[in-house]
């Protein structure tokens, strides 16, 4: 860190200094799926059963099914897989306001609980990252979470829980429109879906720069990562405190091989996983 804050070859720059963090599975737990579906899941689960004829269609039907393929996709990241979600995403909120929006998930935030652990996803951030962040701002740099999952969905939390602002938060969105005074949610998804080579890109529009300082830990991140002079790999290995899985981040264990990315061990590595802003552990 003081290299790229203090003169010499490896100076960065004041605006510069971007840093770059994926969000699940890199800032809290993605296990069994990532937690933004468990509050979508359930959100579409109300809609068909006022709706019975949304079952016929994709993803609804999926769902309803539990296609173990369609279900592999949402854990992969497939892209077009997150794109059919996003897609019904953008449907089930088209023409609520952002206050109607935030107080569906501030609800969900305040009940929904990790199957496994039992506790609030909202308390399955990882502290480390957290003072990870902390020493980033310390020295300058912009923190960025950027997220294949739905921008406006981590936005609600960002602030409290992250301590970064609402507008440095990178995710696949919907479009908006302005009428009669207020901001009201369209149809159609804004750009591309945020996974891959959509990371750099949705960093660079919003940033009008790629990122020095990155933090990922699938596949999906590889580009991201890549595009960083400094990437963080974390590495699922702690069955006990968390889970221990490699799936659909073989590659990029190899990506990091090989290009000498800090690999983080979350077994070895964190004296601590779960905490808060303020310090303290839920452990």
């Amino acid at each position: 860190m003081s290299r790229a804050t203090s003169q010499g070859p490896d100076f960065v720059p004041p605006a510069d200094r971007i840093a770059a963090f994926d969000n699940d599975g890199t800032l809290w737990v993605e296990q069994p799926l990532a937690p933004q579906f468990d509050f979508v899941f359930g959100h579409w689960a109300e809609e068909v059963r006022a709706e019975p004829s949304l079952a016929d269609r994709q993803p609804y039907k999926a769902l309803i099914e539990k296609d173990a393929s369609f279900l592999r996709g949402v854990a992969t990241q497939d892209p077009q897989v997150i794109e059919s979600l996003l897609k019904a995403f953008a449907r089930s909120w088209a023409g609520s306001t952002p206050a109607e929006f935030d107080a569906q998930v501030r609800a969900w935030l305040a009940t929904a609980r990790q199957p496994k652990l039992g506790v609030l996803y909202k308390d399955l951030v990882y502290q480390p990252m957290l003072e990870l962040f902390d020493l980033l701002k310390d020295n300058g740099f912009r923190v960025f979470v950027c997220s294949g999952g739905g921008r406006d969905f981590m936005r609600v939390f960002a602030e409290d829980t992250w301590g970064i602002p609402k507008e440095n938060v990178i995710g696949s969105a919907a479009e908006y429109t302005y009428a009669d005074g207020g901001i009201v949610r369209g149809e159609r998804i804004l750009g591309t879906v945020n996974l891959g080579p959509g990371k750099p890109e949705h960093i660079f529009a919003q940033t009008g720069r790629l990122p020095v300082f990155a933090g990922g830990n699938a596949d999906v991140d590889i580009e991201m990562l890549s595009a960083a002079r400094f990437a963080l790999l974390i590495n699922h290995d702690d069955v006990e405190r968390e889970f221990a899985y490699t799936a659909f981040a073989e590659a990029s264990l190899a990506k990091a091989e090989e290009l000498g990315w800090t690999v983080v061990s979350m077994k070895d590595d964190w004296s601590t996983v779960y905490g808060k802003r303020d310090g303290s552990s839920d452990e």
